[in-house]
């Protein structure tokens, strides 16, 4: 039985009226998760990831995996060190210190040899492809990920976890061997992300992304829509075309996706969660990574990259979903699914309640989707009233009290938190009613995501 009595949880307790530098807390998910005790700060742009995220964390990685096996994707690990010499092959970075991006991390070892810690790692896989080239066209597609830690030298960490120095990301790398099986790996692992996303249940859009520095010829970004993005979303009002404003002086204030070439656009804000690219042979060439064709030549091989930040993931989650003082969780993604909270000591509950607790502790534990998600606030000394309102500023999606009237009248208090409701139930009703909740929250899929596959733009750029 988890008890919320046990749990590592340093909360870090703002004053009600303290002065908080603009620096040091920059956004809601930030500032709730630095209360609630799922994160704590030990650096500009670092942090200490605690139990209760941890498990967030995990089934975030999870969902991920699962999605990833689907489209014949394998894991792996690769190197969080990587030659200076193979990002210079692959045109990345300078040859002098000029010219060396500002947001990379590099270490010198003893013997003065350049290795960078990745914030990515395409030189890294394609150098290992290139180690063992050329290889037949019937190992392929080949599809490797890894879910590993990235660091990036921001100039200005901010948000928490949204944008810090050291973070969590998933990193996918496909190989084919002509450029129409790479767009169809491209399609299949977008049609993978889309389901990821709709299974987590947080409103996203897909929109044209720029290429940039990665280089390729065609991307597409994934955002949550949020006041807090850094990133402008464009849409077309006729069409449903999303893009990122970055491209927009490219379309020249007028659709290309319309026949009619509407101007007219409504635009928001919103925070990238994933990207995707086809990065044809603009790594691959240069660094030797090639597959014998049917006829028996070399040829280099046609390389996509796709990445989630998972770390992102959870606290832009956060940051859509909840109040200024409560945090609300994806279901599929809450650390725990049911807080159930027992009798306070010492009232004149507790000696007929409190054999409940255990009972109804098991029964949860048998039903679908609720295994190994059940917590027990057992912090008896504090009252009812005040677990409660714990538990929904942690934002357990099912709070099942366990107090007077289930000794009184045999029933239970039932609090759906999404959707602020409460019941009283008697026993077995109470445990349909939490099937019912969960169920309904795994299948549920939000409108804002219908619109995602339309987008056109990126093909025609």
């Amino acid at each position: 039985m988890q008890r919320v009595s046990k749990l590592f949880q340093p909360a870090l307790i703002i004053p009600k009226n303290a002065t908080i530098k603009s620096q040091d807390i920059t956004s809601k998910s930030q500032r709730l998760m630095l209360e609630q005790g799922l994160i704590r700060q030990t650096g500009n742009g670092t942090f200490y990831l605690l139990p209760l995220l941890q498990r967030s964390l995990q089934k975030a990685v999870d969902l991920i995996d699962r999605h990833m096996e689907a489209v014949g994707a394998q894991k792996m690990v690769l190197p969080l060190l990587t030659s200076a010499e193979l990002w210079k092959k692959s045109g990345r970075l300078g040859a002098t210190e000029a010219g060396t991006p500002t947001e990379l991390l590099q270490t010198t070892d003893r013997h003065g040899k350049v290795q960078i810690l990745g914030p990515t790692h395409e030189e890294s896989i394609t150098s290992l492809l290139a180690a063992i080239a050329p290889v037949t066209y019937r190992q392929f597609p080949l599809r490797l990920y890894q879910i590993s830690t990235k660091f990036r030298d921001e100039m200005k960490p901010r948000f928490g976890l949204m944008r810090a120095k050291e973070f969590l990301m998933k990193d996918l790398y496909t190989f084919d061997v002509d450029r129409t099986r790479c767009q169809e790996t491209y399609d299949s692992v977008n049609e993978a992300y889309g389901r990821l996303f709709r299974e987590i249940g947080v409103p996203f859009v897909k929109v044209a992304g720029d290429c940039g520095t990665m280089g390729g010829s065609l991307s597409h970004e994934y955002h949550f829509p949020s006041e807090v993005g850094e990133d402008e979303l464009i849409r077309c009002t006729r069409c449903g075309m999303h893009t990122n404003a970055e491209l927009f002086p490219a379309l020249r204030e007028r659709c290309k996706s319309c026949q009619t070439g509407c101007e007219t656009f409504e635009r928001q804000a919103g925070i990238e969660v994933a990207h995707v690219f086809i990065l044809e042979d603009r790594y691959t060439k240069a660094l030797g990574a090639t597959c014998l064709a049917a006829n028996g030549k070399p040829v280099p091989l046609q390389m996509g990259c796709y990445g989630i930040g998972v770390t992102r993931l959870l606290a832009a989650s956060i940051e859509v979903l909840s109040s200024e003082k409560e945090i609300r969780w994806p279901v599929a993604l809450a650390p725990y699914r049911v807080c159930i909270i027992t009798p306070k000591a010492g009232s004149k509950e507790e000696a007929q309640a409190t054999p409940w607790v255990g009972k109804l502790h098991d029964d949860l534990q048998s039903l679908a989707n609720c295994a190994g998600d059940v917590i027990v606030d057992d912090r008896t000394q504090l009252t009812i009233g005040k677990r409660l309102l714990d538990a929904r500023k942690m934002g357990y999606p099912v709070i099942v009290v366990v107090g007077a009237k289930a000794a009184s009248e045999e029933k239970l208090e039932l609090h759906d938190v999404a959707t602020g409701t409460e019941v009283s139930l008697p026993y077995s009703d109470t445990l349909s009613a939490v099937a019912e909740i969960l169920t309904a929250a795994k299948r549920s899929e939000h409108p804002a995501t219908m619109q995602n596959d339309r987008n056109k733009v990126a093909q025609k750029l």
